[in-house]
């Protein structure tokens, strides 16, 4: 298995805090990360029922088990666990005494918040980001194949081929994930649901409509959406919130965090496929929109993203707002570079560093499926396999 980037992070915060706790959504790699990290702690999994039982009916038995710590697996399996680890990391004073891991992310960080507040930092691993991707052998190469696979590791860890993986991943988030995180009975109209989210990538959110189309109330598909958020499975990127003496929109836009499982969702099985569909656009700025919260969560820091669009329709796709500075990005799916492609972005710019309270422009970032990579006076034109090798995280601390 390949070294993940989040890594460093998880062994900086088992150093200063006594337990880690590693979300995210399923089979993103969250046990082979914690156990290749802290190899010398003992490893056991609550998902197993004879160790929960044991776990549920005698916790300080349980933990005696693991007089040096442990990394824990499924966490949300038994919450109640969590206060007994709190007054045991409280006893002993070290750090990095347990490692925990669980998806869920609503009902689990509620419990740690109740039970491990100032004991434990938060790290979500998200799938793949294409940094990763491109350290396991023979990653994809070319544009199409990299937005059609994804980026869920055990497709490359164990050389499957997507489609034989995704449904049993799919029905398994359906009918255990889904019932978990929320009782819905109708699994079927979720499902519906699920897909069309996944046809409204890169658009302006409209619960109402989805309601529609699903034969379900807004609430309902309001609640529903949340359950896709629990997951890991799609994320909500809001508008700037800035007043730039604009109005702008108040709604936000929907992503997903994996693109080839938006791919599967759409019924695109092919890369000739996905070369001629309408939404390949869309999809590729899904790819791009997720690869930066990757890089930036993978390290331990806040999202911090937004996108920017005002009552003219002036739109750019992805504004990282650092307070006093602001990196902002395009995204085109072409292999050629539009000529218009930093008017939006340069509008932004103007409206940035002349309103009351003005920012600096770290640099305009044209993300495209060509090639090439082009540093003009203009920002910068970044070609899609060049993503992981643009410094997105420029407020990290520096450490060392």
């Amino acid at each position: 298995m390949i070294v993940r980037t989040m890594q460093e992070e998880l062994r900086r915060a088992a150093g200063i805090l006594p337990v880690v706790t590693v979300t995210g959504p399923r089979q993103s790699g969250k046990t082979t990360l914690c156990r290749q990290t802290f190899p010398d702690l003992p490893y056991t999994n609550l998902e197993q029922p004879d160790v929960r039982r044991f776990a549920a009916d005698d916790p300080r038995g349980f933990l005696d088990a693991y007089p040096d710590g442990a990394v824990i697996d499924e966490i949300q399996k038994l919450p109640e666990l969590l206060s007994f680890i709190q007054i045991r990391v409280d006893e002993s004073g070290r750090n990095g005494e347990f490692v925990l891991t669980g998806s869920q992310n609503f009902g689990l960080l509620t419990s740690i918040s109740q039970s491990l507040a100032g004991r434990t930092a938060v790290l979500h691993l998200l799938p793949c980001a294409r940094e990763e991707v491109n350290r396991f052998p023979d990653p994809p190469c070319d544009l199409l194949s990299t937005l059609l696979v994804g980026g869920y590791p055990r497709l490359f860890d164990q050389g499957l081929e997507r489609d034989d993986w995704m449904p049993g991943y799919v029905a398994t988030y359906l009918e255990r994930d889904v019932r978990q995180i929320k009782n819905i009975g109708d699994l079927t109209t979720f499902q519906t649901f699920l897909e069309m989210a996944a046809g409204h990538v890169g658009q302006v959110l409209n619960l109402s409509a989805f309601g529609s189309v699903c034969g379900i109330a807004q609430a309902t598909a309001k609640a529903w959406l949340s359950v896709l958020e629990a997951g890991y499975i799609a994320f909500r990127l809001p508008p700037l919130h800035r007043n730039l003496k604009k109005r702008l929109t108040r709604r936000p836009k929907l992503y997903f965090y994996d693109t080839g499982l938006v791919c599967y969702l759409l019924g695109i099985r092919t890369t000739k496929q996905l070369a001629t569909h309408p939404l390949r656009g869309p999809i590729f700025e899904c790819w791009a929109v997720s690869e930066i919260a990757k890089a930036r969560v993978h390290r331990g820091l806040r999202e911090r993203l937004f996108f920017y669009r005002d009552h003219k329709g002036e739109e750019v796709d992805l504004v990282l707002d650092l307070g006093t500075e602001m990196l902002a990005a395009e995204m085109k799916a072409g292999k050629t570079v539009p000529s218009d492609a930093f008017r939006s972005l340069h509008a932004l710019a103007r409206l940035a560093t002349t309103h009351s309270a003005a920012v600096s422009i770290l640099d305009q970032v044209l993300i495209y499926g060509g090639e090439e990579l082009q540093r003009r006076s203009a920002g910068t034109v970044l070609p899609w396999h060049e993503i992981a090798n643009y410094d997105w995280a420029p407020d990290r601390p520096q450490r060392g």
